[in-house]
């Protein structure tokens, strides 16, 4: 039996963090087992506590330092220590762990991914906000650290696969389900509600990446996200329509091979590889794939103007600088205005637009 591997997991109470826990879980009594030393959430004290416990981790932090007591109380008698605040988060991230995994949602997650890397864990990274906002600076933090970026987003998971010679690629192909609205007009789109759009086909996820996924922002974001992590060119790069999510990234060498990745849409998959790699471990519990019975696989190029989003944020990867960070806070400000009611479905794009062009309006000194 292979060595037990120690994993600190931040952001554990949201979806990405819960799938984490299964693959754990699950893993006891394998070849391939884990102990968790940190478990970290935004403001879930309840949910965090019971997973602190099941775990039996050393750690256990709150975001929110009002809930520090709630958090202490919870988990009174346990002999887990308990954090609250921006320098608990920290500290869970930096804590002696061989993996961390990164799922703290939107650009909060940044500082304690960062404290992550630099303390040369391998990090698990489904947080890919931090990737577009502060790309550079994370890699030269693994690289003065030696912590390897392992990405758990299943399309940079698949890439990360099957990149074995990054010297020559001619393309990288990241899929996309399409969302809930694939089909949708332009007008049927104008009156969607937040709970239409949160109705994700495919996965499972939590509500921000959700709408992201239903505006097409979510794959803009992971180009962005690519280039950063594979250092590859936006000429590089392109996204078609994939509405079945069974590959799930592909990659084009210059002798017109193609390598692709397949798989149920099932985050288990990658989380269960960027958590043993360089090995990999048994899922029993996953639903292997049955190429005969889907019986075909459909591609379909994006469609930019009823999702613009998407070419938002491929003009930020041209642009460069900080336009991708501009991008990805005038989103989230977006979303958040959607799900509470504060706008509409395609007003969205249309701020992140519109910050976008404020930016781009000021001189290029000041863009960077």
């Amino acid at each position: 039996m292979s060595a037990c591997r120690k994993i600190s997991i931040l952001g554990a109470t949201g979806s990405v963090g819960r799938a984490a826990i299964d693959v754990i879980a699950g893993a006891r009594g394998s070849e391939t087992e884990f102990s968790v030393v940190s478990v970290t959430a935004n403001a879930n004290v309840e949910l965090l506590a019971s997973q602190a416990k099941q775990l039996g981790a050393q750690f256990a932090a709150v975001a929110d330092e009002q809930l520090y007591e709630d958090l202490k109380t919870a988990l009174g008698g346990t002999g887990i220590a308990v954090g609250a605040g921006a320098t608990a988060l920290v500290e869970a991230a930096s804590a002696n762990a061989d993996c961390v995994v990164s799922a703290i949602v939107g650009v909060a997650g940044l500082e304690s991914t960062l404290a992550a890397v630099q303390s040369g864990a391998n990090v698990a990274l489904a947080n890919k906000e931090s990737m577009v906002c502060a790309g550079p600076l994370l890699k030269e933090a693994a690289r003065r650290s030696g912590a390897t970026i392992l990405p758990i987003d299943s399309e940079h998971n698949a890439i990360f696969q099957v990149l074995d010679r990054p010297e020559r690629v001619e393309k990288v192909t990241l899929t996309a389900s399409g969302g809930p609205f694939r089909t949708r007009t332009l007008e049927q789109m104008k009156a969607a509600t937040p709970e239409e759009a949160l109705r994700h086909p495919n996965w499972s996820m939590g509500s921000k990446i959700t709408i992201d996924s239903a505006t097409m922002m979510n794959k803009g974001l992971e180009l962005i996200e690519a280039a950063y992590l594979f250092d590859l060119n936006a000429d590089q790069l392109e996204v078609v329509i994939h509405p079945s999510s069974i590959v799930h990234s592909l990659v084009s060498y210059d002798d017109g091979s193609v390598l692709a990745q397949l798989g149920q849409p099932d985050m288990r998959i990658p989380i269960s590889y960027a958590l043993a790699w360089p090995s990999r471990m048994r899922l029993p519990d996953v639903q292997r794939l049955d190429l005969a019975a889907i019986g075909s696989l459909e591609f379909f190029p994006p469609d930019t103007k009823r999702f613009p989003a998407l070419a938002l944020a491929q003009q930020c990867l041209e642009l460069g600088g900080a336009s991708p960070v501009v991008l990805n806070a005038s989103n989230e400000v977006a979303v958040d205005a959607f799900l509470q009611g504060r706008i509409g479905f395609l007003e969205i794009a249309d701020c992140v637009e519109e910050a976008l062009e404020t930016l781009i309006a000021r001189p290029a000194t000041e863009r960077q």
